[in-house]
């Protein structure tokens, strides 16, 4: 299961699972994005309208991943938004709340009921979505770096418990990348958003969807069976020498501009 698996990241992952024959169900809630990629992809995908932050949603989808493929053998937590934008002493308490809503409290959930889920088979893998916001300071947004921080804690923590029936935990931690989400701060420019991520990668290139999704396959993957509780890092090297992307500074005037748009309250998939 891939929530947030209609776009970005998401989409790229369900693609690549798809392509290796992996069953998918697309937990998302953008029904459109979703509804067109299940046609494209076939008997393979299977699409359930979930809100993250809703916990008999996330029950329910994996409910259906069950019924109709037999089992949970992966779920990858991924579905997010950019959140609350700005200085801390102008973010209010409900943008707080509302972006720690999707970007914690849903992984939360995730993980808690994929866990169930897998205990029984004795195996299974769950990927998270952090980020280098949740590996440093100064890369993201207050809320969105403190929601990303509790990320690989929580993959930290919640793999120690789960170690003892046999299901790995795992989070990948992304730098900036070319996605509906990133490219909404830059009014979908993508040729801007993607010239701004590389001039900020140390590689001098711009992390892409499919970059990510690869490493998130890894961590899937039975070639990953002796790894829990790890965050792996996708960012070109940035967190090793502290080069930021100019679009994540907090007075860079695209991130300001952005939360004068979305005030905190648009939801996109990752």
């Amino acid at each position: 299961m891939v929530t947030g698996g209609a776009s970005g990241i998401g989409e790229a992952t369900t693609r690549s699972l798809v392509a290796q024959g992996g069953r998918v169900v697309i937990a998302d809630i953008q029904e459109e994005l979703a509804m067109a990629l299940v046609a494209e992809l076939g008997d393979s995908v299977r699409f359930h309208k979930m809100d993250v932050t809703k916990e008999q949603e996330i029950v329910a989808a994996i409910d259906l991943a069950m019924t109709e493929f037999g089992q949970l053998d992966g779920m990858v937590n991924n579905a997010g938004i950019i959140g609350a934008i700005g200085s801390i002493m102008d973010t209010s308490a409900e943008a707080y709340d509302f972006t720690m809503s999707i970007l914690s409290r849903g992984v939360f959930l995730g993980i808690k009921h994929a866990g169930r889920a897998m205990k029984p088979n004795g195996s299974g893998a769950i990927v998270s979505l952090a980020s280098t916001a949740g590996i440093k300071g100064a890369e993201g947004p207050h809320v969105y770096t403190m929601a990303k921080h509790g990320v690989v804690g929580l993959t930290k923590s919640a793999a120690s418990e789960f170690s003892a029936f046999g299901v790995r935990v795992n989070a990948v931690a992304p730098g900036g990348t070319v996605t509906p989400m990133t490219s909404a701060l830059t009014d979908n420019d993508v040729e801007l958003i993607t010239s701004n991520i590389a001039a900020g990668s140390p590689l001098g290139i711009a992390c892409m969807p499919q970059d990510v999704a690869n490493g998130i396959l890894f961590l899937l993957s039975e070639e990953a069976r002796y790894i829990t509780g790890h965050t792996l890092v996708i960012d070109a090297g940035l967190t090793t020498g502290g080069i930021a992307p100019p679009f994540y500074s907090q007075d860079a005037e695209i991130m300001l501009h952005a939360g004068q748009r979305r005030n905190g309250s648009d939801r996109t998939a990752g």
